[in-house]
């Protein structure tokens, strides 16, 4: 496939592997508000956690515990809980990610990663990987309106890396959010990849119109020999 300029890639399940650093870090934060294991509304917490990953996390706590205030404390201790666990080495490249970004790099595309973190913890993160000088552009919600399943942060790199049309764009993730963001954004190339917390048919459900084992396969996509 010829045409894209712009690769956005998610992060945790899609490039990083944090040993499910989110959902402890989730876990830990609900705790605080007498969510506790093995309780019904705990599970039932769980339950959308799993089913809302990749989407913004102050969305997924509003969701979770009613108010403002409620959602912003909550996402205060997951980010607490979830920098602690990068800081004690929970979080690596996966395999063929520092690959992937150096290669579309050198072939001209630029690399925008994204998330649903916050602006700082995806940046304590990405400070952790050494990845600042393997990518063009890094995006949180918060730096383009809304996050996913919004086309928001597709359509932010698209603008800020100076593509053209939607079509230069490809878009790949492992969850549902992921996909469904790239398809709202109008993307040249949609991807979900199984590295992360989605399995197949949660990706073909979601209306991936490719589904890759792990982030390589998008080089033969593109052209592009690692």
């Amino acid at each position: 496939m010829t045409g894209i300029t712009i690769a956005c890639l998610d992060m945790a399940g899609t490039t990083v592997a944090d040993d499910g650093g989110v959902i402890a870090a989730f876990s830990a934060a609900i705790g605080e508000f007498g969510l506790s294991p093995g309780t019904p509304d705990y599970d039932a917490a769980l339950t959308v956690v799993h089913r809302t990953m990749g989407q913004s996390k102050i969305t997924v706590f509003r969701r979770l515990l009613g108010s403002e205030d409620r959602a912003s404390r909550a996402n205060e201790a997951f980010e607490r809980h979830y920098a602690a666990a990068v800081a004690g080495g929970a979080v690596a490249a996966l395999p063929g990610a520092v690959e992937t970004m150096t290669a579309l790099r050198a072939a001209g595309i630029k690399v925008c990663l994204t998330t649903g973190f916050s602006p700082s913890t995806r940046d304590t993160l990405l400070d952790a990987l050494a990845w600042r000088p393997l990518i063009d552009l890094a995006l949180s919600p918060a730096d383009a309106g809304r996050g996913r399943p919004w086309p928001d942060m597709p359509l932010t790199a698209l603008l800020r890396l100076g593509g053209g049309a939607v079509s230069e764009l490809a878009v790949a993730g492992d969850t549902p959010s992921d996909v469904e963001a790239g398809l709202r954004a109008g993307a040249g190339l949609v991807a979900g990849v199984l590295t992360g917390s989605s399995d197949r048919e949660e990706l073909e459900q979601a209306g991936a119109p490719v589904i890759l084992e792990t982030i390589t396969g998008l080089l033969p996509l593109l052209g592009i020999t690692a």
